[in-house]
């Protein structure tokens, strides 16, 4: 019976630290900030540039092949580097957003 009291004023405890929290939160505003750029800008922003990188990479691979002048192999292999590490670099962002979204799923309600 002392573990049922026990449990009852630790759910009590709990209960009211949560109140408290609640109460000192700042209301969440429904509109950003005026000038900030929302998340799915920022994303869609990033993607655009990894897009980016990778066209360039492809068009000055394809220059070389081609034996234009005043494309160098170096220019080349840096381009596709750049392109390289983008899409890696985007691809940790997305497993990471995919990780928050199914942790945030296996959540209790």
């Amino acid at each position: 019976m002392s573990q049922g009291v026990e449990f009852n004023r630790l759910m009590l405890e709990m209960r009211s630290m949560q109140a408290d929290a609640m109460a000192r939160q700042k209301p969440v505003a429904s509109t950003p900030e005026a000038g900030a750029p929302s998340f799915s800008e920022m994303f869609g922003q990033a993607l655009g540039k990894v897009s980016e990188n990778q066209q360039a990479a492809s068009k000055l691979a394809t220059a070389f092949e081609m034996g234009t002048s005043g494309v160098d192999l170096t220019d080349v292999m840096i381009a596709a580097q750049k392109s390289s590490v983008s899409m890696q670099a985007m691809t940790q962002v997305r497993n990471k957003l995919v990780q928050a979204y199914q942790d945030i799923m296996q959540m209790p309600v």
